[in-house]
């Protein structure tokens, strides 16, 4: 299914001549009949010669519905460019070329009308060669030229001959099983309820289907569809389509929001892309300029990040980052328009590199720079690597979808990086287009190894008497997300690159070690408790001896038992007073408080301590006042 799409100056006969052809007048507002002036977009169909029905979006060609015609325009498969013979090339004739041209539109197909108001074959030939020197340099140089009378009819076969050359020669639509449906249309219908309408790209939609609409996340169900009045159970790609959605509010849908299967598509407010300056820009685009971004049926309020230079001057190309204001869906490769909001004026367009960018770039970081070159002119290969490497760790799925590749590139891109060792599997798991398998790319997990082995080492460096970093205080430090670091963890893990004790990392050859200094405090600490073990320092009393880190080192190390909060017993002790308890328990049942007190020759203080500890370790258990043997 192919879609034409109408270009042109106000009241050039652009509607006038779509109800000649089709039979279908595009203008279905009351004010745009009363006004004979095109608003909002209209739409009719027609079959060509050969039995091909296309699609026909009709825009408005006043300067002032500029944005409706840009909501229309971006999904064509080819123009129809109209002139008006009386008139000639006008201003918007100018503009809307230069938006055609901008969005890449890749054929056109151009009708001189109103050949019935021109008595003067001089001024026709003139008019016509002056269209021919309007679109010289630009992509549509050498396009067919019609001359038509919608009112008469004189031409209209010649002109429906040229648009079956011109669309017929228009790629059959590209099907990567990821469709959407970019809204143009939203309104409720008597019966039905609410119904949407755009044209269907990136893959089928079918009667039943589970959808979202984004960015707001409505969830409802395909109830029916119709393309060009027709009901159709499956939509294909390319196709106008009209679909009568349930469980969705249409007071809640705007133009720009866009239908799609669960999982497929996000909202982005951060967008890389490639941009092409007007040569007749207003002005150089400076950094941080406000601009409006027209990308298929939405527009959105932008700051521009210009990445690599300082200004781009009419007719210069660059990269840039927009930063939206409201969210907005995008895919690699869409394409788009930058208008100056205020005055109005169309400053230049370019394609989508990544739709998620991880984060705002350094603006003349030349590695940016190079993965953005890649992503854009890269082979399959080169553009998924690109992709993994802005991601991070995500599923094979995920990365191939945020690629937006089709199955045979994405097959051959995977098989590339497999096969040079690029991309590293962080989980069990099928290698192929459909896994859900977790990845990454080589380079960005080297980098994030060796963040987290700095992260480490600086710990261990900060604490050095520690047992090793904690995990969540790593996985903050890494700014990972929770998967993620488990993942990187285990891997690095596996790898030996680090130890996991407990909920602590450290270097793999790492151990704690006190310096001379707190060697010798620890010595002098030692003979007090070798002086009095049954009745040793209290924690405060150590506190005073040894610094805190000390005290946490000789925990951690098992050098001193913390049996309560007050108490702590050195090990060998410890040791020794466990094993006369347990003793004691095989020779009686139990044993009260006071009697493990009198056996050590201590207060009642350490042995209810030291007891009520080994209740909570399972050693013992409490039975009225006495102690059993867990």
């Amino acid at each position: 299914m192919r879609v034409l799409g109408t270009a042109g100056h106000v009241d050039h006969g652009k509607s006038r001549l779509i109800e000649r052809l089709t039979g279908i007048h595009p203008d279905r507002l009351r004010e745009e009949q009363e006004r004979e002036m095109t608003i909002d977009l209209g739409f009719a169909w027609m079959n060509l010669p050969h039995g091909e029905e296309i699609g026909i979006i009709d825009v408005p060609g006043h300067r002032d519905f500029i944005e409706n015609m840009l909501a229309g325009i971006g999904g064509i498969d080819a123009a129809l460019f109209v002139v008006a013979a009386d008139e000639g090339v006008m201003p918007q004739t100018r503009e809307h070329l230069a938006i055609l041209d901008l969005l890449e539109v890749p054929r056109c197909v151009v009708a001189l009308t109103k050949i019935d108001l021109v008595e003067d074959p001089a001024w026709l030939k003139l008019v016509r060669e002056d269209v021919e020197t309007v679109f010289k340099k630009t992509r549509f140089e050498g396009s067919e030229i019609v001359n038509v009378s919608a009112l008469s009819g004189e031409g209209i076969l010649d002109l429906v001959e040229a648009i079956e050359r011109t669309i017929g020669t228009a790629e059959v639509r590209r099907d990567i099983g990821r469709p959407r449906l970019p809204i143009d249309r939203a309104f409720t219908m008597a019966g039905f309820g609410t119904v949407v309408t755009g044209t269907l790209i990136d893959g089928w939609l079918q009667i039943g289907d589970e959808i979202l609409v984004l960015p707001e996340g409505l969830k409802g169900r395909i109830r029916g569809m119709q393309t060009h009045k027709t009901k159709v159970e499956r939509a294909i790609p390319g196709s106008r389509v009209a679909a009568n959605l349930a469980g969705v509010d249409a007071n809640r849908v705007e133009r720009g929001d866009v239908v799609c299967r669960k999982g497929d598509f996000e909202a982005t407010k951060l967008v890389d892309a490639s941009v092409r300056m007007l040569r007749v820009a207003p002005g150089a685009m400076k950094h941080n300029q406000q601009v409006k971004i027209y990308l298929g049926a939405a527009q959105r309020m932008a700051r521009v990040r210009l990445l690599g230079a300082e200004r781009l001057a009419p007719g210069e190309n660059g990269w840039i980052q927009l930063v939206l204001e409201d969210p907005v869906i995008a895919a690699r490769g869409d394409r788009f328009i930058l208008r100056r909001p205020s005055p109005g004026a169309t400053i230049g367009g370019g394609r989508v590199a990544d739709p998620h960018p991880a984060r705002r770039y350094r603006r003349k970081d030349p590695e940016s720079l190079a993965r953005l070159k890649d992503l854009m002119t890269g082979g399959s290969a080169e553009i998924l690597q690109q992709t993994l490497k802005g991601h991070g760790i995500i599923s094979i799925k995920e990365a191939i979808s945020r690629a937006g590749l089709d199955i045979q590139q994405a097959e051959s891109g995977l098989q590339e990086l497999v096969k040079t060792d690029m991309l590293i599997s962080m989980e069990e798991g099928d290698i192929d287009v459909d896994s859900e398998t977790m990845v990454i790319e080589r380079t960005i997990l080297a980098n994030w190894l060796e963040k987290m082995t700095r992260e480490i080492e600086h710990f261990h460096a900060q604490y050095p008497l520690r047992q090793g970093i904690p995990r969540e205080e790593l996985k903050s430090r890494m700014k990972a997300d929770a998967r993620s670091f488990a993942l990187l963890l285990e891997y690095a893990s596996n790898e030996e690159i680090v130890k996991i004790d407990g909920y602590r990392v450290r270097s793999t050859n790492y151990a704690p070690r006190l310096n001379k200094e707190q060697t010798e405090s620890w010595k002098r600490l030692k003979q007090r408790f070798d002086a009095s073990k049954h009745t040793p320092p209290s924690i405060k009393d150590c506190l005073d001896a040894v610094d805190e880190e000390v005290m946490g080192y000789l925990l951690n190390q098992g050098k001193l038992v913390k049996v309560s909060d007050a108490v702590v017993f050195d090990e060998d002790t410890y040791r020794e007073m466990v094993g006369v308890i347990r003793s004691k328990l095989k020779e009686r049942d139990e044993l009260t408080v006071a009697e493990v007190r009198d056996f050590f020759g201590t207060s009642r203080k350490y042995a209810l301590a030291l007891m009520e500890h080994l209740n909570e370790e399972g050693v013992t258990v409490r039975v009225g006042d006495g102690h059993r043997l867990a």
